[in-house]
């Protein structure tokens, strides 16, 4: 269990005290994703909602991890999962009040828990005031804040939504307005000083309630070419990121310095931090996020991008050890997110994608660094198939049924084999996604019951990485043989490494350690080697 965390007393824009030198905790923190609105419902109405989280903060204690990230909780627009934001210094009706979020603080510390929001500065909902005030007058101070452009034919430039279509829509007087993911997203114009000073006032209400940092939504955007000139290619999903073809889009140099102010008002208040969704193919770019004077870390989606093979692990592993070393950073680790299809489902699926993703667990929890788990990941749930008619996510609306988007990867937590998985108490609503029939096997109440669940696997991975400072703290080298990738963590008194056979025979490896925890009970040791068979990882230490 985490370590209980000291009280912290609030102020107003004043700088919050402990009476300790900042921990950097974060280095090698786990840190548990939480869709709320699929988390766990306390009133009924079907929608997950702070109470209900903080009912279940003790399963999260008893898991093991370090801090919990919450996905959106402001009021929105509803057009794309809590991303499309009317108030930045509010919570949604749906989810609670202010108030029981800084009670959800309250018992997140005493149970030795960090609470890390979301924080979406790209683009707002086009119901914000900003938004509706600019839509009334073209001259306001509002319209200023976000990108505008006269009426004509054609849009301005050739920028895409990353949602399909055109990134640009018409106001109803012909001007066109901007907005790279739906158009109920419009983007904000950070080249207006009050865009930021307002979001520096939103980063002190919430610091100011305890809170230990935000993630950072779409960080490598906020600022687009000035001159909006056309992109060089059209954005498609690729391997790892955004890349030159949206050069006019992304990654602009001024942003890292709203990242440098953001960093000082953290400063101003021990023990938090900022992470980064920072979604560009060049990996060096990437780390650039995370210097020393700019955010604490950039989440690394290598693993989550890549196919199941050792050479593309081996790189996506050397490549961000090396880029964030370049710049004094950890490697924040993530193999599943609300956006992406669930691991279970990428690898394979069935009972091939599930020891694959055991493996996975394994290798990611020992791993010099962060790492990020996404609810229901420690559960092996698959990626859940849902009716077109219950879907909602604007990908799928938007492309015409052509792309499925993310719903399957956003169903209700399932807690128990009751009717409705636990997610909502007796007598609810029915849930905002529907939940698959067969859910309740994979419900935490059963899985805390079989000594070789993958609930188990996660809570003694997590022991054990917390009682080993080579897992999460050491530095490692990583090599491949055959279908065997191995990272060598070494820490200051111990060695653990970590085998994972990616192939499909088992493997005899010559070894004289033990054994501290293997993904499946098929693994044999015997005087002098080990037998690892196909999608499978062991943690070993050497003698």
């Amino acid at each position: 269990m985490a370590t209980r965390l000291a009280p912290v007393r609030h102020s107003t824009g004043q700088q919050v005290s402990t009476g300790r030198a900042p921990s950097q905790w974060w280095r090698t923190a786990v840190v548990y994703q939480v869709y709320l609105r699929s988390f766990a419902d306390s009133n009924g109405d079907g929608i997950g909602d702070l109470a209900g989280l903080r009912s279940r903060l003790p399963y999260l204690a008893w898991l093991g991890v370090d801090a919990l990230w919450i996905n959106p909780h402001y009021p929105s627009g509803g057009a794309d999962g809590g991303y499309d934001i009317v108030d930045y210094r509010a919570v949604d009706p749906d989810y609670g009040s202010v108030a029981d979020l800084e009670a959800l603080v309250a018992d997140a510390r005493k149970l030795g828990l960090r609470v890390v929001l979301d924080v979406v500065p790209n683009h707002t909902s086009d119901r914000h005031p900003w938004f509706q005030a600019a839509l009334a007058d073209p001259d306001s101070p509002e319209a200023a804040r976000y990108h505008f452009a006269p009426p004509s034919e054609q849009p301005p430039n050739n920028w895409q939504s990353l949602f399909g279509g055109p990134a640009w829509s018409r106001t109803p007087d012909g001007r066109w307005y901007l907005h790279l993911f739906a158009p109920e997203q419009p983007d904000l114009n950070w080249r207006d000083p009050a865009v930021a000073a307002d979001f520096e006032r939103t980063l002190r209400f919430w610091l100011d309630r305890g809170v230990s940092g935000f993630r950072v939504d779409v960080a490598y955007g906020l600022f687009k070419d000035a001159g909006l000139r056309n992109n060089p290619g059209v954005y498609a999903p690729t391997l790892f990121g955004h890349g030159p073809e949206q050069a006019m889009t992304w990654n602009q140099p001024e942003v890292h310095d709203v990242w440098r102010r953001w960093r000082a008002i953290c400063d101003e208040y021990p023990d938090t931090m900022l992470v980064g969704e920072v979604c560009l193919a060049d990996l060096d770019q990437v780390a650039l996020y995370s210097r020393p004077d700019e955010m604490h870390q950039s989440l690394s989606f290598r693993l989550l991008k890549s196919a199941w093979d050792p050479e593309p692990f081996a790189e996506a592993v050397r490549s961000a050890l090396d880029a964030f070393g370049q710049v004094g950073a950890p490697v924040s680790w993530v193999l599943g997110n609300h956006d992406k299809d669930r691991q279970v489902t990428r690898f394979g699926g069935g009972a091939v994608g599930t020891a694959r993703a055991r493996a996975a667990a394994l290798l990611m929890l020992a791993l010099p660094g962060s790492a990020y788990v996404y609810a229901g990941d420690e559960l092996g749930l698959p990626q859940a198939h849902v009716p077109d008619e219950a879907r909602l996510d604007p990908i799928f609306l938007r492309s015409g049924g052509a792309r499925a988007g993310r719903d399957g990867c956003r169903i209700p937590m399932p807690w128990n084999d009751s009717t409705g998985v636990g997610f909502s108490p007796a007598g609810a609503a029915d849930p905002w996604l529907p939940v698959p029939a067969d859910w309740d096997r994979y419900a935490v109440s059963r899985q805390t019951r079989d000594g070789g669940s993958m609930l188990t696997l996660y809570r003694r991975a997590l022991a054990l990485r917390a009682a080993h400072p080579a897992l999460g703290g050491g530095e490692a080298t990583v090599s491949i043989r055959g279908d065997v990738l191995t990272v060598r963590c070494t820490g200051a008194e111990q060695t653990v490494q970590c085998l994972v056979n990616m192939g499909s025979e088992t493997t005899l490896i010559p070894w004289s350690g033990s054994v501290l925890l293997a993904s499946s009970t098929s693994v044999r040791a015997s005087a002098g080697s080990i037998a690892l068979p196909p999608d499978t990882a062991v943690w070993l230490t050497e003698e």
